[in-house]
C-alpha cells in the first residue's frame, strides 16, 4: 500500500487540549479552548498559544498581555469541548460548565480555572502576527499544582490527573505508560552476589 499526497496542512497530532483563561480591564473573563500550544524555552520557561484574532478572548490577551493556560482532564472534556464551540460573546461559559475562577498569583486580569490540575499563569512577551492565527509567545511567570496529586514522597503525579489530548478533530485519554525518557538506553540493574 501507499500513502496518498495531500495538500500542506497541520497533521501534527496529537496536541494537549487545554482551556485557555483571560479577562480585560473592565472585569470581563473567558474562557477559550486551543490546541495550537507548547513549550518554546525552558529557562527563561515560555510557552505559546495561538489564537484568531476574531475569537472573543483575542482582544482580552493582546489588550492585557496575560493569559492562563489550564491543563485538561477526561473530567473536564465536556466543558473542554463547549469552550471551544460557544462564543464568550454569547454565553457565560464559567456559569454553563459550572467552573470556577480563582485569583492568579502574578496576573492582574487572568483567572485561573479552580477544576484544572494544572494552572500555567502566562505574560506576553510578543506578538507574531502569521495569518489566520496570531501567536502569542509569553514567559511563564508562576505554575499552581493540585495538590491532590502529590504523593507521599512530595512528587506531582500529573499523569494520575487524566490527561486530555486533542487528534484530528477527536478528545483522546492518555491510555496506558509505555516507557519513561530514556528508557530505551537505560542499562539493566544487575544484581550484586552477597
Amino acid at each position: 500500500m501507499g500513502k496518498q499526497i495531500w495538500k500542506p496542512g497541520n497533521m501534527l497530532y496529537p496536541l494537549p487540549a487545554v482551556m485557555v483563561s483571560a479577562g480585560d480591564k473592565e472585569g470581563n473573563t473567558n474562557i477559550l479552548t486551543i490546541a495550537w500550544t507548547g513549550t518554546i524555552c525552558t529557562n527563561p520557561a515560555m510557552v505559546y498559544i495561538s489564537v484568531r484574532p476574531e475569537r472573543y478572548s483575542y482582544q482580552m490577551i493582546r489588550d492585557t498581555r496575560e493569559f492562563v493556560i489550564n491543563l485538561t482532564t477526561e473530567k473536564l472534556v465536556r466543558a473542554t469541548d463547549y469552550c471551544g464551540v460557544k462564543s464568550g460573546r454569547d454565553v457565560d461559559k464559567w456559569k454553563e460548565m459550572n467552573l470556577h475562577q480563582e485569583k492568579a498569583s502574578t496576573l492582574e486580569y487572568a483567572p485561573l480555572i479552580a477544576e484544572s490540575p494544572v494552572n500555567i499563569e502566562c505574560k506576553v512577551t510578543e506578538v507574531k502576527e502569521l495569518g489566520s492565527h496570531h501567536m502569542f509567545l509569553a514567559e511563564v511567570t508562576a505554575v499552581h499544582a493540585d495538590e491532590a496529586y502529590m504523593n507521599e514522597k512530595n512528587k506531582f503525579e500529573l499523569n494520575e490527573t487524566g490527561l486530555l489530548a486533542y487528534s484530528h478533530g477527536e478528545y483522546l485519554g492518555m491510555g496506558e505508560k509505555l516507557g519513561t525518557f530514556g528508557y530505551s538506553v537505560k542499562k539493566k540493574q544487575t544484581k550484586k552476589r552477597k
